[in-house]
């Protein structure tokens, strides 16, 4: 496999900008255990391995409860996540699958029956923020 450039090194100035900007994240409208939620369902939608374990890890310190985690992959089909949670996951999903999904409409008017225009801004920068991350750890190995 080529050695892949050590991003954190090349462009330290980047880093600083974007870990500043997902900084801004913790204090958004989205508390942290669904914020954490959503960033797990992305990071295994895209498949990024340091990310889930972060997420889970970060899931269980706030207390998450083993069943919901050990669910997230197939929260469709499950009936331990409420329609609030629901509601963002399917938007994160929207939101990662965005070249299929298009964002519809359908699933927005269901987001903004459970969240305000605030929340709705700040949970799709939590979903555009770990999109960004795990295209970065992914692409640099």
């Amino acid at each position: 496999m080529p050695k892949r450039a050590n991003y954190l090194r090349v462009s330290p100035e980047l880093i600083k900008a974007y870990s500043g900007a997902a900084k801004t994240l913790e204090s958004s409208s989205i508390d942290p255990k669904l914020r954490y939620l959503i960033e797990l369902r992305v990071s295994q939608i895209n498949g990024c391995a340091y990310c889930v374990g972060l997420h889970t890890r970060q899931l269980r310190e706030e207390g998450e409860d083993q069943k919901r985690l050990d669910s997230l992959i197939v929260w469709p089909e499950v009936t331990c996540f409420n329609d609030r949670e629901r509601a963002a996951l399917e938007w994160a999903e929207a939101v990662t699958r965005i070249e299929s999904s298009r964002a519809a409409d359908s699933i927005y008017e269901q987001l903004a029956e459970h969240f305000s225009e605030k929340e709705i801004v700040d949970l799709t920068f939590v979903v555009a923020n770990m999109n960004l991350w795990n295209r970065i750890a992914i692409s640099f190995r």
